[in-house]
């Protein structure tokens, strides 16, 4: 499979870029398809990248004829929750409509190997922990349910197409690169940890801590930090498992360890030794109390374990914000 090129649509974005470093680094061949909304030049870095919208049908045409790839990668979406609620209407067009068009580029190009970036969203309030991917999938925003819509459209291409994909479900993604070539950089910043880094490092005021009354082991709500790295990882792996003619599959990435909000903390200020103000709030409508993978059938079907703990996560992280200047 060396040498194959992939077409990585959102490839110029937080996971993306990390992921056609991983490509780069296995001999395969990135080629960024990205309209740059949120995607930055800066992280285009291992291929070629062609400018374009996935709600442009013309466009996908000429870029998937000029390049010809073996697989696609789909990481093109809008994805923070509060502003799906704000702008449904927005999430639909880019999130379901804009990756609707680019399956059909994808079939009449005759791709049969699409790897999905979804999102533990779908499931929605959890109703067991850790979550399995038989777990039930009642998304409780706009974004968990275009995710999940997508998710729906894909197994039934899969049964009456013949298009076979990768359906990857996020926990919380998180840390950089370790030589802190790429990271996080999103405009507004809404994530946990480059906000709490942010306020160790004097640029915000504070973190604010939403709700400290869950019935969690310290009153904060539970997470499961996954290293972007390994996120990584799990893509390309899922690239070569579907050319190997893999079948269609749904699978969970994260570590199996949850982190409460209060011991996240805590791990910033130890790797970071600067201590920031820290603010209880009130709960934040629609945060769910705890959020853990069961990831066994990402380990199973594509022999893939995350390598990285929470500390590596914030070190790369800390490495990464501390020294970029795009704040």
């Amino acid at each position: 499979m060396a040498g194959e090129t992939v077409l990585v649509v959102g490839g110029a974005g937080y996971i993306g870029s990390h992921t056609c470093l991983d490509l780069a680094n296995k001999g395969f061949q990135p080629v960024v398809y990205d309209n740059f909304s949120n995607g930055h030049r800066e992280f285009v870095k291992w291929g070629p990248a062609e400018e374009g919208d996935i709600r442009d049908r013309a466009r996908l045409d000429e870029v998937l004829a000029k390049y010809k790839p073996a697989a696609i990668l789909h990481f093109a979406a809008l994805i923070e929750v509060g502003e799906s609620v704000k702008d449904p209407v927005s999430f639909y067009e880019n999130n379901v409509i804009g990756t609707l068009t680019l399956l059909s580029a994808a079939q009449a190009a005759g791709i049969g190997a699409f790897v999905f970036s979804s999102t533990c969203a779908t499931y929605g309030l959890p109703q067991s922990v850790p979550l399995d991917e038989s777990h039930r999938q009642v998304p409780i925003n706009p974004y968990g349910r275009t995710k999940y819509i997508v998710e729906q459209a894909l197994a039934d291409y899969d049964q009456y197409k013949g298009l076979r994909s990768v359906v990857l479900r996020y926990f919380n993604a998180a840390g950089a690169d370790f030589e802190g070539r790429i990271g996080e950089w999103h405009t507004p910043e809404t994530h946990a940890i480059p906000l709490a880094i942010d306020a160790a490092l004097g640029r915000r005021q504070g973190f604010k801590v939403f709700g400290s009354d869950y019935d969690t082991r310290d009153g904060t709500c539970v997470r499961d930090y996954i290293h972007v790295l390994d996120l990584a990882d799990a893509h390309v792996r899922a690239v070569e498992y579907l050319l190997r003619g893999g079948e269609s599959v749904a699978l969970n990435l994260g570590t199996g360890t949850g982190t409460t909000v209060k011991e996240l903390l805590s791990t910033i200020e130890t790797v970071s030794n600067r201590p920031f103000p820290v603010e209880y709030v009130g709960r934040r409508e629609g945060d769910s109390t705890t959020l853990v993978a069961n990831n066994d059938k990402a380990r199973d079907v594509l022999g893939w374990s995350p390598k990285y703990d929470l500390s590596r996560i914030i070190e790369s992280a800390w490495n990464w914000h501390a020294k970029s200047n795009q704040h």
